[in-house]
C-alpha cells in the first residue's frame, strides 16, 4: 500500500503563510515550532466536486487542538479557507484531491521548546495534492503493532497533534511484516486505532467501534456512527479486544485520507471470508452518496 507519485501533483504550488510557491521552492524556518519540536496541530481534508466534506468540523477539531497547545494566535476559520480557496485555485483543483493542513505555532529567535521564545506565529501550511482515496477497496492487512497508543493522563489523543511518531514506529513494524497498516492498541490491551485510522467490526449483525479515550475524535468515524441512526445500522461503541476482531464477521477502518476501507487479514487470521462484506459495502455507498451532495463550496 506504498502511495505512488502522482505526476499531476509535480508542479504543485503550496501556501505557506499566505505566499503561494512552488514545491520545489517551498520551505519552512529551521526555527519553525514544527521543525524544533512538532509544535503544530494538523488535519486532512478532501475536495469532493469543488466541495469539502465535513470542512467546518475539521476546522473547528483544528482549532479545538491549537486551543489546547495554548497557541497565542489562531488564524479564524475564514481566514484559513480563504488561503485554501486560493491554493486550489492555484493549482485549477476541483475534484480528487486530499489537502493538509498545517498549524504550527510559529517562528522561535532561539532553538528550544519554551513557547516563550516565538517571535512571530502561528505559521499555516496548506497542502493539496491530487490524491485518490489510498486503501485498496478490495480489502487490507493489519497486524498488531507493539507500540501502544497514549491514555489521555499521558496525552490526549484529543489533540490532533503533528507529532506522529507512534504512528510511524507502528507503522514501520507493519512495513516489516508486510502488512498494509498496524492496530494499535491502547495500554490496557483493548483496541485503538490504526496507525492511520479507526476501526470498526461487524459481529451477530451489529456495528461495533472503540471508544474515542485513546484515539482522536475522528470525523469520519463520527459520519459513520451518524449513517448508522439514519439508516437503521444496530451500532455501538464498546471496548474491543483482538480476539473480537479475528472472529469478526467484517472488519474495515475509516478515514478522511482513505474513507472506508475493508480489513481482509489482521494478525495472519483472515475476517469473514476473506473479502469486503455486505455492510461495509452498504455504509462505503451511503458514504458516497452523502459525500456527492454535502460540502463547503470552495472550488468551481
Amino acid at each position: 500500500m506504498l502511495q505512488q507519485f502522482n505526476e499531476k501533483n509535480r508542479d504543485l504550488i503550496v501556501n505557506i503563510n499566505g505566499k503561494l510557491v512552488h514545491r520545489d521552492q517551498a520551505g519552512v524556518s529551521p526555527f519553525d515550532s514544527a521543525v524544533q519540536g512538532g509544535d503544530a496541530v494538523w488535519e486532512g481534508l478532501r475536495l469532493y466536486n469543488g466541495r469539502i466534506f465535513k470542512l467546518i468540523e475539521h476546522l473547528d477539531r483544528l482549532r479545538s487542538s491549537a486551543l489546547a497547545l495554548a497557541f497565542a494566535e489562531i488564524p479564524t476559520h475564514e481566514a484559513i479557507i480563504q488561503e485554501i480557496q486560493r491554493t486550489l485555485a492555484a493549482n485549477n483543483m476541483v475534484d480528487g484531491v486530499h489537502i493538509r493542513l498545517t498549524l504550527t505555532r510559529g517562528v522561535k529567535y532561539t532553538s528550544g521548546m519554551d513557547p516563550r521564545l516565538n517571535v512571530s506565529g502561528p505559521t499555516l501550511i496548506v497542502l493539496a495534492e491530487f490524491k485518490e482515496p489510498v486503501y485498496d477497496k478490495a480489502g487490507i492487512t493489519l497486524i498488531t503493532s507493539s507500540i501502544r497508543r497514549f491514555p489521555p493522563d499521558c496525552l490526549d489523543p484529543k489533540i490532533h497533534h503533528a507529532n506522529l511518531i507512534q504512528s510511524i514506529l507502528a507503522k514501520i513494524e507493519a512495513n516489516a511484516a508486510g502488512a498494509d497498516d498496524a492496530l494499535m492498541l491502547d495500554v490496557r490491551g483493548f483496541v485503538a486505532e490504526t496507525n492511520a485510522t479507526h476501526v470498526f467490526i461487524v459481529h451477530r449483525g451489529e456495528l461495533l467501534t472503540s471508544h474515542d479515550t485513546a484515539c482522536p475524535e475522528g470525523i469520519t468515524r463520527s459520519t459513520v456512527l451518524d449513517l448508522c441512526r439514519a439508516n437503521g445500522i444496530v451500532c455501538r461503541e464498546k471496548d474491543l479486544s483482538l480476539t473480537e476482531l479475528y472472529r469478526a464477521s467484517e472488519v474495515f477502518c475509516t478515514g478522511t485520507l482513505g474513507e472506508l476501507a475493508p480489513v481482509v487479514k489482521v494478525d495472519g487470521r483472515t475476517i469473514g471470508n476473506g473479502a469486503p462484506g455486505p455492510v461495509t459495502a452498504r455504509l462505503s455507498t451511503l458514504f458516497r452518496e452523502l459525500t456527492e451532495r454535502e460540502g463547503s463550496r470552495v472550488a468551481g
